[in-house]
């Protein structure tokens, strides 16, 4: 069997496209690599946020599906994503760019010997923020270069991602015996699982919480979470694995910028498998533009027209744009 390499991309609702678009630009400092819709659902955004590059490992994504909920968060989510900063001093910085633009946040904390700072985004969306203090795990991505984070204390990656469940046996089983996981240490309610090398870019945190109630999904939480797997030939494999376990699953899928695979083996939480291959960097769109204009899947490209016409459309061009580096 293959086995993954981390965590690959998260992907969450937001309420408003245009939204998060300035929050994770100007204030999380990450850069908008692709710009595209919802392959299933044109009149929706799949927007795409990473690093300089959109390295895998770096990507956090979002919908912003019409006319949904706000999520309620309880038990049998993904109850928060998380991300990875060079060092327990960039945590430092971390607190006061999020008092300056007045983002909701808690003080330095510290889990499983990794420090970590709470945050939430508009839509109340929880997040975490963990320090790569000790450089061991999965390696990071590259700070984007042109934004307004100094590089030393950007965020880099993905961290680890919180499952909250009420059957803490079964997803315990899920991890380790189908997707590889090792369960490497409990706080608490808490249990840390790494595949991998581990380190922030491969672990997950999973609480177990039989009291709270199911959670439901909507803007403010996540869709589902994706490992990274190294391409067609490694995804076709954990089909065949997926098939001869009994597993549901969705079967290849083209997402163009990477090749998936979707499973739901626990209620509330879906996993995919997402190639590191082809990446967003494509005929479309070369390095310098990444994300500034809207990218359409094939599928979509002769209805270019239709399509503005039902998305809300709105400027993310940062080429002509200079983001000063904001040491506070």
């Amino acid at each position: 069997m293959n086995k993954l390499l981390g965590i690959h991309h998260i992907t969450a609702i937001t309420s408003s496209a245009p939204r998060i678009y300035d929050f994770y630009t100007h204030v999380l400092g990450l850069r908008m690599v692709k710009k595209s819709v919802n392959q299933d659902d044109i009149q929706t955004y799949h927007l795409y946020f990473g690093d300089d590059l959109g390295s895998p490992g770096t990507a956090m994504t979002f919908f912003d599906f019409n006319q949904i909920p706000k999520a309620f968060h309880g038990t049998n989510e993904i109850s928060k994503s998380g991300f990875r900063v060079p060092s327990d001093e960039a945590l430092l910085y971390w607190l006061k760019r999020f008092s300056k633009y007045e983002v909701k946040h808690t003080e330095i904390r510290e889990m499983f010997g990794r420090k970590y700072i709470n945050f939430y985004d508009f839509d109340d969306q929880p997040y975490a923020i963990f320090s790569d203090q000790t450089k061991v795990g999965v390696k990071p991505g590259i700070p984007w270069k042109k934004g307004p984070i100094p590089d030393e204390f950007s965020i880099y990656g993905l961290g680890p991602v919180f499952l909250r469940v009420n059957r803490i046996e079964s997803m315990s089983n899920i991890l380790t015996n189908v997707f590889g996981f090792k369960m490497v240490s409990k706080e608490s309610s808490y249990h840390l699982f790494e595949v991998a090398e581990g380190g922030n870019g491969g672990s997950i945190i999973v609480e177990e919480n039989k009291l709270l109630p199911i959670a439901t999904q909507g803007f403010g939480g996540v869709h589902h979470i994706a490992f990274r797997v190294k391409d067609r030939a490694s995804l076709n494999d954990w089909e065949t694995f997926f098939k001869s376990i009994g597993a549901p699953n969705s079967g290849y899928v083209d997402r163009y910028y990477f090749e998936s695979l979707y499973t739901r083996l626990y209620p509330g939480i879906l996993f995919e498998l997402a190639t590191d291959e082809p990446g967003f960097i494509d005929e479309d769109e070369g390095y310098e533009i990444l994300g500034e204009s809207l990218t359409l899947p094939p599928l979509y490209k002769d209805k270019r027209a239709y399509v503005e016409s039902v998305v809300k459309m709105f400027d993310s061009k940062r080429s002509d744009k200079i983001f000063n580096k904001e040491y506070l």
